[in-house]
């Protein structure tokens, strides 16, 4: 290992895209991509005429882009309020962070609070796996806790207990996705009751990057705690996988604070640009939702008729596919197989310790999953 590199490093994981994300192979080799929980449904044809007229006409590629994003900001707020149904005042421009994904924002939230082994942070697993990757690349420390195996619910006394006995350094944030993927289970009232008990000294980030689909937000919470901060990104319903805009509403105070620590000029003219249009078009945008929340129940209904199969509710555009026990084979070798099967007759899904994500695609798209899953289970049994 090169000298001036940081020795932990060397025992650290890059994180690696999933095969979807080279888009020209999966392209060529005609797979369908139900595996990284995007929009099966690219902008219409309008939006992006509309968007080649701006760079063309207006975006100046020899000049920075704006910098600030308030233009940005106060659109984004203005759909916060209005999806949140809060009066047009409640949150403001000075409520709003961009960021360049919502993995910017979740380092600038880690810079913030916990570098120079000034904090921990809590997640419970399984989750979205990016909390504690970027809290490794700063050299933060990840306190680790379970979840039920039944309702998925966050394992609190667990997590209670590593509240009080985690020092040096303490828990200083505690990261929830609501609703939590890859499970798909929204927060309970047992877990919002647990946040709201955390002291004010902890940060507590709620990841609400498929509110769109569960229409169930904690931003109304936010005026009355300042310790919370909500995170939202416009690559799921909005379909901007390809721009990387994400965004996060919180007290004036941190944003301020996130605005110290954010790379400047971080998002490309166009990236803004495409989030103003997908703002002034989300009524537009987010017709599809139904349709996907109708395939995702049909999916659903599908797979819990199968014998083997075990798939709990979704409030996201994705669901949790488990293997009943078996006493017979591992179930992970048997996950591990099952998904190679779909890959090989031409859907990507997610493979995960314990399940299967598969993102709802089209109709034509869920069909061909559940014959192909169901081609690959009955081979098992054969």
């Amino acid at each position: 290992m090169l000298p001036f590199i940081r020795s932990d490093l060397a025992q650290f994981t890059a994180y690696k895209p999933h095969p979807s994300s080279d888009t020209a192979e999966a392209v060529a080799t005609q797979f369908d991509r139900l595996d990284t929980n995007e929009s099966p449904y690219d902008l219409p044809p309008e939006l992006k005429e509309k968007l080649a007229w701006t760079y063309q006409q207006v975006t100046e590629t020899n000049r920075y882009p704006d910098g600030g994003h308030e233009t940005l900001k106060e659109a984004i707020a203005q759909y916060v309020n209005e999806s949140a149904n809060l009066s047009p005042s409640s949150i403001t421009a000075a409520n709003i962070s961009v960021g360049n994904g919502s993995d910017e924002l979740i380092r600038s939230l880690l810079i913030a609070t916990c570098l120079g082994a000034e904090g921990s942070i809590l997640v419970a697993n399984p989750t979205f796996s990016m909390y504690a990757v970027l809290a490794q690349t700063l050299g933060i420390p990840v306190v680790e806790v379970g979840r039920s195996e039944i309702n998925f619910e966050i394992d609190l006394q667990a997590a209670q207990s590593a509240m009080e006995q985690t020092q040096n350094p303490p828990i200083r944030a505690v990261f929830v996705v609501h609703p939590n993927s890859p499970t798909a289970n929204c927060l309970t009232a047992a877990e919002l009751a647990w946040l709201r008990s955390l002291s004010e000294q902890i940060l507590v980030v709620i990841d609400e990057a498929y509110f769109e689909f569960s229409q169930t937000t904690l931003v109304g919470e936010l005026l009355q705690r300042p310790n919370w901060v909500v995170l939202r990104t416009f690559s799921k319903a909005f379909r901007l996988a390809a721009v990387r805009v994400g965004y996060c509403i919180a007290h004036p105070e941190a944003i301020a604070i996130l605005e110290k620590v954010r790379l400047p000029y971080n998002l490309p003219s166009f990236s803004i640009a495409a989030a103003l249009v997908a703002l002034q078009n989300h009524k537009l945008l987010l017709e599809s939702i139904s349709q996907t929340l109708i395939e995702r129940d049909k999916l659903i209904q599908a797979l819990s008729q199968h014998p083997a199969l075990e798939v709990t509710e979704s409030a996201a555009n994705f669901i949790y596919l488990r293997l009943k026990p078996n006493g017979s084979s591992p179930q992970d070798a048997t996950l591990k197989s099952l998904n190679q099967k779909l890959k090989n007759s031409g859907t990507l899904v997610r493979l995960l310790s314990g399940g299967l994500r598969i993102t709802v695609g089209t109709t034509e798209e869920n069909v061909r999953t559940l014959n192909r899953l169901q081609a690959a289970l009955a081979s098992f049994e054969s």
